[in-house]
């Protein structure tokens, strides 16, 4: 599908939307249009975060509801983490096949529809089911709302839409915990999920009003891959498994998960250099600095992790902080990453991806350093101040890296290039929640074992955030790397 030519927007308008056709989709008319095709877009991205972040404040209130033990309830979001994370790019793909629009719509009702059967499940069995349900239309939500930026606004205000759902994302992470308190306080757990019914309802209504309809012919559709989206489902969910199930240890069945993930990964490359119509076409792994995008995403959301891995250890073990002064410190980087998004949107559509993305690398390497090398007398703002630099170099890198990886993705590969950088970032996410907590727990023992009294905290969290400034300046190399390959002409290559 390729947009139509655009014509020059005033300096007044925000963003602008293709033409679209005569009957069977909605008209865009000018900037308002637009603004409500946005909306719609941000509305699904703010509701698939949110489904991640308002369960964690209610799960001790739902073991105790279900009288199942913490370790069991724990699955409430681990089953919504793992529907996502291998549904992502099947999802994008389907997207491509059978129209995104279509899709969306679906992945929102079944949202919707999950979030109730959530709020009325009596077993805990059941609630994970649920939740599961409502992860895979999380995946359709959120890999399809950043396909549809290339159809909904034009080239140079794509920066500004990708800080925009950046916002979103980083909006609905910082509400969750506490709008969640709230509700469980005033009406019980059941409200964390009937939030979603209303707010879904607006987005269907959005989304159908005011998003472009699909237009492939069916002469124009491509295949899709059931063999290719079962291998790479069966190799992320046992990845995803080995990585969180034993709390933070390691044991036989974790390497045995993880050996069925490297298993699954092959026969996915097999599969795809033999299907005629391929879940990832192989050549798509070589467009212009897709490799080094999502190698730099899932090195830069490892990162981001290690803070909400780390952070409440250190601020109650070192600091001795209470657990609402905890939560009061770390509610810090969602809402500098919500206020920093659209500004850094704009500046990426003024100054150029590239450069803002090696800026907000560099802000993330500034924020690793001041993170492990502030003094413990420093207290909370030495916590804090490193923290907010280094989520507004992450909310710079998003934006700038979202919008180049997107740029270059054809019109009939931007669902599976969406699923891809969505799925990067995932694992990123799971990754370091194993990977790095084992990084401080290390550096907290070995200062324990030495006889550091009251420092394993401050040497664990020193261990974790120099190995963050290393993951950091390996994705400034990336970058940089890339950059310069495409400079030269050469073949680009994976990363």
């Amino acid at each position: 599908m390729t947009p139509p030519t655009r014509t020059a927007i005033p300096p007044q308008a925000t963003f602008s939307l293709p033409p679209q056709p005569a009957a069977g989709g909605p008209q865009a008319t000018g900037p308002s249009d637009s603004r409500w095709a946005l909306a719609s877009l941000a509305l699904s991205m703010l509701l698939s975060s949110l489904g991640t972040s308002i369960v964690n404040v209610g799960l001790p209130t739902l073991a105790q509801a279900l009288d199942v033990p913490f370790q069991e309830v724990q699955w409430v979001v681990l089953a919504y983490l793992l529907a996502i994370t291998t549904a992502v790019v099947g999802v994008g793909r389907l997207g491509d096949v059978v129209g995104r629009r279509r899709l969306l719509l679906a992945g929102l009702a079944l949202f919707t529809g999950a979030s109730a059967l959530c709020a009325a499940a009596p077993t805990l069995g059941l609630l994970v089911a649920a939740r599961a349900l409502q992860g895979l239309g999380a995946a359709a939500m959120m890999a399809l709302t950043m396909a549809f930026v290339g159809e909904t606004v034009s080239k140079d205000r794509a920066g500004s839409a990708m800080g925009l759902l950046g916002t979103m994302s980083a909006v609905g992470t910082a509400l969750g915990p506490t709008l969640g308190g709230v509700l469980i306080a005033q009406a019980g757990w059941p409200m964390i999920f009937l939030i979603n019914l209303p707010l879904g309802a607006l987005g269907l209504l959005l989304v159908r009003r005011h998003l472009p309809a699909d237009r492939l012919a069916a002469g124009e559709r491509p295949g899709f891959d059931p063999l290719g989206t079962v291998l790479l489902a069966l190799a992320l969910g046992a990845y995803a498994l080995a990585m969180t199930m034993g709390r933070g240890g390691w044991g036989l069945l974790n390497g045995a998960l993880l050996c069925l993930a490297a298993l699954g990964a092959c026969l996915f490359v097999w599969a795809q250099a033999r299907v005629a119509a391929p879940l990832v076409r192989l050549s798509v792994l070589r467009l212009p600095g897709l490799g080094a995008g999502l190698a730099t995403t899932t090195l830069v959301a490892t990162v981001v992790m290690a803070t909400l891995v780390v952070g409440p250890f250190y601020l109650s073990g070192a600091l001795g902080l209470g657990a609402a002064q905890v939560g009061l410190a770390m509610s810090c980087g969602p809402l500098v990453s919500a206020l920093v998004g659209l500004p850094a949107g704009r500046a990426v559509d003024r100054l150029g991806a590239h450069s803002m993305g090696l800026a907000g690398l560099a802000a993330m390497l500034a924020g690793c350093a001041g993170l492990a090398l502030a003094p413990l007398a420093w207290g909370v703002p030495g916590y804090v101040v490193p923290l907010a630099v280094l989520t507004a170099g992450y909310a710079l890198f998003q934006a700038a890296n979202n919008t180049a990886v997107m740029a270059h993705a054809e019109p009939g590969a931007r669902g599976v290039v969406a699923g891809l950088l969505n799925l990067s970032r995932n694992l990123g996410l799971i990754t370091g929640a194993s990977a790095m907590g084992a990084v401080f727990a290390m550096g907290a023992a070995l200062a324990h074992a030495v006889g550091a009294s009251g420092m394993p905290m401050v040497a664990g969290m020193r261990a974790t955030f120099t190995a963050a400034a290393l993951l950091m300046v390996g994705a400034m190399a990336l970058m940089l790397g890339s950059r310069a390959r495409r400079r030269q002409g050469c073949p680009p290559g994976i990363g």
